[in-house]
């Protein structure tokens, strides 16, 4: 007998009753039903969420969900849509241009026509364009669709001022460990068996899915098909099999600024653990080691400063020893460099002088400096005064000679107060005898 073609094997399935359908993936098998069924988002959906308070009231605004991705985004978007009896349409602003839109749109009004509202789901809605955007509000504004769009991008900085004065921002959190624990237990129920791990393994899995619970499902389902029949894995066995998952990054998002700035904060913190682990992060997630070096520069001179002058000399040589090593030997260096800042005395005296000097140079910007400290390199100049008065502070006891250097309409200014603390503390007492020699010769 001749082996069937595709087509008659097809027929034969539905002659028989049988379906032939692609395996659905397990987040796909396990996307809730009803709203009471997403976890991670208590915030939103619990008893007091701002959700539940919306569909207490049998109505719905506008809304933008903002969130890292598998955090639910999308399901919320349908499952609200059953819950309010609006048609649930769905653009992704990646695939659809103006055409779509309109196209959206015009379906929306001859639906409104009949009785029936429309919920139109925008995913990745910051992709489009400031015109784009703008095309929503019409419709927005005389109901004609309910909009709900989805950003992992941050709508103050990606959406139009316009579109988010008429949609409430509702924030989608990563998901702890308890939810992402609750995903594996409810898949563990639909799938009728265990996931083969031991309990540090287990420990292990809820961190890779790193927030998102669409990833969390997907390496479970990877663990599953990697088990042999009473197999268990431990911690190791778990990563070798799985070789780890890439960390959610993108260097020029959201969590690329999250990641430095809590890597400043611990290094202003004092806590060199947490800033090694959140420098580790984005290591890890590949981010550029020179990026990184430079921002640690800037730490050195910002939290730093001189209670410690070393600091900016161990940050440049940093950046220099892995211009010449390279990665990943390199990397060390930068490591040695956030170590030291962490345990280093902390003084923003510099930076704070600095800022203070440059709004008094930009209140104060034309006024001239005090005529003794000018040069008088022609009779001219001499005879108006130009450098009259003025003393050479080497020739002078200890070197000071106690003018005052800041123009006459400005009078003295104090910028730069050290701190009692670090290398600082040598400078403040320096500072003080010098004021105290000011006051005893009370020079002009």
């Amino acid at each position: 007998m001749s082996p069937k073609r595709p087509r008659e094997t097809a027929t034969l399935f539905a002659a028989a009753g049988m379906e032939r359908d692609a395996p659905h993936p397990l987040p796909d098998r396990l996307r809730p039903r009803i709203l009471s069924e997403v976890v991670g988002q208590d915030h939103i959906l619990g008893p007091d969420g701002a959700l539940t308070r919306m569909l207490a009231t049998r109505t719905l605004g506008s809304l933008v969900f903002w969130g890292p991705p598998g955090t639910g985004k999308t399901t919320v978007a349908r499952l609200l849509a059953d819950a309010t009896e609006l048609h649930f349409e769905q653009l992704s602003a990646v695939f659809s241009g103006v055409a779509d839109l309109k196209k959206a749109f015009d379906a929306a009004r001859a639906r409104r026509e009949t009785g029936k509202g429309t919920l139109l789901f925008v995913d990745e809605v910051h992709r489009f364009n400031r015109a784009q955007q703008d095309s929503f509000l019409p419709v927005m504004e005389d109901g004609t669709v309910v909009l709900v769009g989805a950003t992992t991008e941050n709508p103050s900085f990606e959406l139009n001022a316009a579109l988010l004065s008429r949609a409430r921002v509702l924030v989608f959190h990563s998901l702890d460990p308890v939810a992402v624990e609750k995903l594996f237990v409810h898949a563990e129920a639909i799938e009728g068996k265990k996931l083969p791990l031991d309990a540090e393994a287990r420990a292990v899995l809820v961190r890779m899915a790193d927030g998102d619970g669409r990833a969390a499902l997907t390496l479970a389902e990877e663990v599953w098909r990697s088990a042999r029949e009473s197999e268990t894995f431990d911690a190791k066995q778990l990563q070798d099999i799985l070789q780890r998952r890439a960390p959610i990054y993108d260097k020029s998002a959201d969590g690329h600024y999250n990641l430095i700035s809590a890597l400043h904060k611990s290094v202003r913190g004092s806590d060199p653990d947490a800033a090694l682990y959140y420098l580790a992060r984005m290591m890890d997630a590949g981010e550029d080691p020179l990026f990184l070096a430079r921002r640690v520069v800037r730490m050195a001179v910002e939290d730093i400063g001189l209670a410690d002058p070393q600091a900016l000399v161990i940050c440049n040589a940093a950046k220099e020893a892995y211009d010449f090593l390279g990665s990943p030997e390199g990397e060390l260096a930068i490591a040695q460099a956030v170590i030291y800042l962490a345990t280093a005395p902390k003084s923003n005296a510099a930076y704070k002088a600095f800022g203070a000097a440059m709004r008094a140079a930009k209140e104060g910007g034309s006024l001239l400096p005090p005529k003794h400290v000018l040069n008088s390199p022609t009779n001219l100049m001499k005879s108006e005064g130009y450098g009259a008065g003025y003393q050479y502070d080497h020739d002078t006891p200890e070197a000071f000679s106690g003018q005052d250097y800041f123009p006459e309409a400005l009078g003295r200014q104090t910028f730069y107060d050290p701190p009692d603390r670090g290398f600082e503390r040598e400078i403040r007492r320096r500072l003080d005898y010098w004021a105290k020699l000011r006051k005893e010769r009370v020079v002009k």
